[in-house]
């Protein structure tokens, strides 16, 4: 195109800005007429490019001093020709656009970061039931993705840099014309980042991240219950060049305990005790959380009782309160009796018999007695 305006004019700078001001009217005018931003309007396109040539001059020393001295008269003699398209520029200012522009104003990406976040982990841990109960602290031995050390996660040799992308030109995306229709595809060469590793890290080859084990301290909380899922964040696998890490799950398997059974936040058991101590009541340990207690059977308790024991058992979640203990007497019949023991047991019986004989004999009595009150009673009336 055939340049007549001033570019210090275009630009609306100064003869004496330094290179900051002029990148920053650059900034300015790309943003405002970038094609992006107007799809089909042939003026902004060229003023478009227009602050483009104007850009690549100013901003190279020599080229400035020719323009100064001899305008755009003098520039024909360096070669200078200005852009042919929107290739050109975009190809030129790759690292410009890729500072600039993070989006295109259509709505999808120009360029983009080549940083991605790790994948999430999940870990299975086994505590036993009193852990679970009361909590404890883990430190987890967990194999993973973890940011290379070397090169600090960026992926290539200590000392070098990124260089542009040959295919895409800084890009991100490679434009392909079809008719009247331009179709844009991320570049496959830099995974639409529009720059490329040319010395890769010995170490993780470019990749940022090496297969290591690492040390994961989990504190597990109260009252957590099988199929709990704890999360640590961070502590998954590392971002892919500089991309945030995943999370850790652990997901919590707990033991069976060999006298309790949980339902939410209640605890069952049952203890045995003899027919004897059923009758005659005692003093017995029973095992708790905490360890082991007297309870007292009261006499003549019946076979399935069912003790509570208030704020006895898990303690909740949420971080107050907790469940009850229930027990439930189990009362245990022998299989087996000396002779003596059933000669007392058949004397026992006999007791329980006349006991109920004399219940009965009783009753008609006091039915006549009843009787000959009732007609003393009438007697009288």
């Amino acid at each position: 195109m055939e340049q007549t305006r001033d570019y210090y004019e275009i630009l609306g700078v100064s003869r004496d800005a330094n290179d900051e001001e002029i990148k920053k009217a650059y900034r300015k005018l790309a943003l405002k007429y970038h094609p992006d931003r107007n799809p089909g309007d042939k003026e902004a396109e060229e003023r478009f490019k227009e602050a483009a040539e104007a850009y690549e001059v100013l901003r190279d020393p020599q080229k400035r001093q020719v323009y100064d001295q001899y305008g755009h008269a003098g520039l024909k003699g360096t070669g200078f020709s200005g852009f042919e398209g929107f290739d050109d520029i975009f190809s030129s200012f790759g690292d410009i656009f890729q500072e600039f522009f993070s989006f295109n104003f259509g709505g999808g990406q120009r360029t983009r970061s080549s940083a991605r976040p790790g994948n999430d982990l999940l870990y299975e841990l086994e505590i036993s039931f009193q852990e679970a109960v009361f909590g404890t602290e883990k430190d987890l031995d967990i194999e993973t993705l973890n940011t290379c050390d070397r090169c600090d996660g960026k992926g290539m040799e200590p000392g070098s840099s990124e260089s542009l992308c040959p295919l895409c030109r800084g890009r991100g995306q490679v434009v392909q014309s079809q008719g009247f229709f331009r179709i844009s595809t991320t570049c496959n060469r830099c995974q639409g980042s529009g720059r490329i590793i040319t010395t890769p890290c010995r170490d993780c080859h470019g990749q940022g991240r090496v297969r290591s084990r690492k040390k994961v301290h989990v504190k597990v909380p109260p009252g957590v219950d099988s199929g709990t899922r704890l999360r640590l964040r961070g502590e998954g696998e590392s971002g892919y060049r500089g991309g945030m890490a995943g999370d850790l799950y652990v997901r919590l398997r707990v033991q069976p305990h060999e006298f309790f059974e949980r339902d939410g936040n209640d605890l069952y058991g049952k203890v045995k005790i003899s027919f004897i101590q059923a009758i005659l009541g005692d003093e017995i340990e029973l095992p708790t959380l905490e360890g082991t207690k007297t309870i007292h059977i009261e006499p003549g308790t019946q076979p399935g009782t069912v003790l509570r024991f208030a704020g006895e058992g898990v303690p909740s979640l949420r971080g107050y309160g907790r469940g009850d203990l229930f027990v439930e007497v189990d009362v245990s019949i022998p299989t087996q009796i000396t002779a003596r023991q059933r000669e007392l047991l058949e004397e026992f019986v006999a007791i329980e018999e006349a006991k109920k004989d004399k219940k009965v004999r009783r009753w008609p009595w006091s039915k006549r007695r009843r009787n000959k009150d009732d007609e003393v009673g009438e007697a009288a009336r």
